[in-house]
Parts: structure tokens; sequence; C-alpha cells
């Protein structure tokens, strides 16, 4: 397991709470996080081949890791929604999403943190084999991105950014009207969003992980530093005027949001205000579960 993945091994147990939890029914939700530790494991094996020598080591810390998430983390995700529930009636401007933005970073770094240690000591144990399904796999994964993001004409891309994102909308909301539809596209088509210098961004990371590997294994004694580092970098790019280009990105997603939250009815928001309770207990029934 690299140290690059570590960042992405953390967002993961996030991501299923907002992708699967707050994007699909209770039942799949619970379903999915009891099911995450396994959903973890095979993940990174996808990743780096793990042996029959590693997989014990690597079982035994995804559980420590959602232990402490479902005891911790899922409860303090749990008052986040039900601080959201107070605003969801009231009209929102693009500082205060920002506001949640950052707040929801910071559940993001806490995860990363806990899994610096085991992970780093797991990525001395890499083989050059291993190094290099992952890099293979890199390849595979920039394939798909350039697919999903950089195929067709631009009005092709934008149609299908706008179904993402009316989909994940109406998942919260209900129904979109065709002028929220418009309203949608309209951000979307102004968005400071590139898909070229976001892959350069990724294919940058991507180096950086199997540089990281290569120190680590080169300076055992500091692996977990140069773990922390490396998620740092994710965080904070070295790559000269990206950070203020994702920035724009982040400033220009809150401002969509706002604006898009501002225009619901009162019915849509009812209806956001049930989804977000639903989601409250689901989150803390998980965190009641043995």
């Amino acid at each position: 397991m690299q140290p690059g993945i570590i960042a992405r091994t953390a967002q993961l147990s996030f991501l299923i709470l907002t992708a699967l939890l707050m994007l699909t029914g209770c039942s799949m939700a619970r379903l999915a996080y009891n099911q995450a530790p396994t959903l973890t494991y095979w993940w990174l094996d996808g990743h780096v081949d793990l042996t029959n020598g590693q997989s014990e080591s690597v079982r035994r810390d995804i559980d420590s890791f959602f232990d402490w998430h479902r005891s911790d983390a899922l409860p303090a995700y749990a008052a986040l929604l039900q601080s959201w529930q107070a605003m969801v009636m009231e009209d929102l401007d693009a500082d205060q999403v920002c506001q949640q933005f950052q707040t929801i970073r910071s559940h993001i770094d806490t995860a990363a943190h806990r899994t610096v240690a085991p992970l780093a000591r797991l990525a001395l144990s890499l083989s050059p084999e291993q190094i290099e399904h992952q890099r293979r796999h890199q390849i595979k994964a920039n394939q798909g991105f350039e697919k999903d993001f950089m195929q067709g004409n631009d009005a092709q891309r934008l149609r299908k950014r706008l179904n993402n994102t009316i989909d994940r909308s109406e998942r919260i909301y209900g129904r979109l009207s065709s002028e929220q539809r418009d309203m949608v596209r309209d951000w979307l088509r102004r968005s400071p969003w590139d898909p070229e210098r976001t892959l350069a961004e990724r294919q940058r990371r991507q180096a950086d992980l199997l540089q990281t590997v290569q120190d680590a294994q080169s300076s055992p004694a500091q692996a977990e530093a140069l773990v922390a580092a490396h998620i740092r970098r994710i965080s904070q790019s070295p790559t000269p005027g990206y950070d203020a280009y994702n920035q724009a990105m982040v400033r220009h997603g809150c401002a969509q949001f706002a604006a898009l939250h501002n225009s619901m009815s009162p019915q849509q928001r009812e209806r956001a205000l049930r989804t977000l309770r639903s989601y409250e207990d689901d989150l803390m029934n998980l965190a009641g579960q043995p």
C-alpha cells in the first residue's frame, strides 16, 4: 500500500458517507458502510496486488481505522448534518457554503492523519513488482479520466457534467425545475474547471506517490514523515498557480451551490430537510452498532 494511497484511503470512508450514505437509500447506505472494511481492502488490493503476507496486517489496520471511524467520526458527521438542518430552510451565501466545505476538509484531514503510521509501515514492504502494478493502475485510471472528462466536444462534456450535477442535487432536493436546470448549466459553463490542468495535477501526484515510496524505502526511519509530506502536497500542490486555480474552483462551487439552494421552493427545502434528518438517523444508528 503506497503512501500516496493514504489520503485517498482516509477519504474513502468519507466518500462512503457522502456518495453512498447521502446519495442512496437508508438500507443501501447501512449495508455499504458495514461492508466498508472489506471494500477498502479490495480497493487497496486493486492498486498494489497485496501478498498473502501483507493481507493480515492490512485487514487489521483497516478494521482498526473503521472502529475509530464508527465510534468517533460518525457522530461528528451526524452533528454536522444536524447543523445543516438548521440552515436548509434559510438562504445561503458562498461564504457560508465554503465554511461548511472547510469543515468537511477538516474531517478528511483528521481521518488521513490516523492512517499515516500503519500505511507508512506497509509501504516499506512493497516489492518492485507491486510498485509497477501501481504505476500501471495509474495509467489505467488516467485513461478513465480522459474518457469521462476529455472526450467529445464542449457541448458533450458539459452535458455529462450537467447530468451528474442534476442527479446529485435531485437526490437531496427532489426534481429540479427547468429554470433550475438552466441555472446549473450556466454555472457549469462559467466554471474555471480545466480537465487538462486537472489531469496534469493528477499525474504530478501520481509521480509524487511513486517517488515517496522510493524515498521511504531508502530511508525507513523517515517513512512516516515522508507519508505526511506527501499528503500535504495533495492538499497544497507545489505546482505554481495550482492552489489558486483550486481555490477558484472551490469558490465557484460554493457560489454555485448557494445560488441553486436559494432557488429552491419551500417544498424542495422540506424534502432536503427530511433527507438530512434521515441521514443523521442513519449515521447515529451505524455509530451505535457493535
